[in-house]
């Protein structure tokens, strides 16, 4: 057979693929029906193993790679997972006849929550000075209007919320009133004002970007400031979903937020920053690449395309920044010095203790 007959049968084999996973779907979408109808979970670990370990089974009875097998499969299982969810979102209609006001809905997590609120059954309604994407109720002012809506989202950046939110509290709205900044510090104040004044509030940090399709291994962070009706009715949004809610104190969220965005954000940000400054083209890097460079790379690519300004403000106005910041500095340092003394004792040293403390076994 010439090469233009093969790729013919390329062709039909990929339309069977593409059929094949539409018809997944389907049945997937009969399997999240028959979940809600029985209360069971969306997600069903033990399943997801078993059917992993047939995929790998029949991949070596077909002769090709298992663990390429189970790769697409994973991809399959995630698609099922953001369908069920979806549909699930949808069939419950949490928000029927309830109206939200996302502040800063334009933008893109503002916008993501929007969406999120709309799949509920709010009637969605965003204030942004810049607009609002097609089909949403919109007023430029957030504060142009009454504000009498069931749920108000504050999605801006910090210094705005912290003005948003202190104005609430003069207006004092009857709804559920809820931020969702990267860090509470900068709040704190605001949101003790809403709770004297009698607001139903709450503070919310989702702990992923706009581009989560699917919440399953994504976690909430829900700070309580006094109200714990706010604090349920943020938990409720995400009841429907596979996201897991976690809840604790203004002060514990900062402090881990200090390691979990500013020490990861800072590390990539000197990373590429370095890259930078040493005069390499990077198709040259990506020439070579290894695998560590590889991976370390796209993370530090995903960090430099973020919004500059915000991460300036998660790392300035967090009040438990300078540890984490400190600790980064002096692991450089000692690193730098060990390197540079031909210390290899104390190289070592420094990975045992990363080691240890990530509980990871030499290789």
């Amino acid at each position: 057979m010439d090469i233009a007959d093969l790729r013919r049968q390329l062709d039909q084999v990929d339309r069977d693929l593409v059929r094949l996973a539409a018809e997944r779907q389907r049945i997937v979408a009969e399997i999240g029906r028959s979940k809600r109808g029985t209360g069971r979970p969306l997600r069903d670990f033990k399943r997801e193993k078993e059917v992993l370990d047939n995929v790998r089974g029949h991949a070596r009875d077909a002769g090709i790679d298992p663990e390429l097998a189970a790769g697409l499969m994973e991809l399959l299982i995630a698609a099922s997972l953001t369908r069920q969810e979806q549909d699930t979102v949808r069939a419950l209609s949490q928000g029927e006849g309830k109206r939200a006001l996302v502040v800063g809905g334009n933008g893109r997590m503002g916008g993501w929550f929007a969406r999120f609120l709309d799949a509920q059954g709010y009637a969605v309604e965003i204030a942004d000075p810049a607009g609002a994407p097609a089909g949403y109720a919109h007023r430029a002012r957030w504060d142009d209007g009454a504000l009498d809506h069931d749920l108000i989202v504050v999605a801006t950046p910090l210094r705005a919320a912290s003005r948003i939110l202190a104005t609430l509290a003069d207006r004092r709205p009857p709804g559920v009133v809820f931020d969702l900044g990267s860090i509470k510090t900068p709040l704190r104040d605001s949101l003790a004002a809403l709770n004297a004044a009698g607001v139903r509030v709450a503070s919310v940090h989702p702990m992923f970007g706009p581009s989560a399709n699917v919440l399953a291994g994504r976690h909430v962070i829900l700070v309580d400031v006094g109200n714990r009706d706010a604090v349920e009715t943020a938990r409720g949004l995400f009841a429907s979903t596979t996201a897991t809610t976690i809840e604790m104190d203004l002060d514990e969220h900062d402090r881990l937020v200090a390691s979990v965005l500013g020490l990861s954000h800072a590390l990539n940000i000197v990373f590429v920053a370095a890259l930078a400054a040493s005069g390499v083209d990077p198709e040259r890097l990506k020439a070579v690449s290894s695998t560590t460079f590889g991976a370390q790379v796209a993370i530090a690519e995903s960090v430099a395309r973020e919004n500059p300004h915000l991460y300036f403000e998660i790392q300035s106005l967090n009040a438990h920044n300078g540890p984490a910041l400190a600790a980064l500095d002096e692991a450089m340092h000692t690193l730098l010095a060990a390197v540079r003394a031909g210390d290899e004792a104390g190289f070592v040293e420094l990975m045992r203790r990363g080691r240890e403390y990530l509980h990871a076994p030499p290789e």
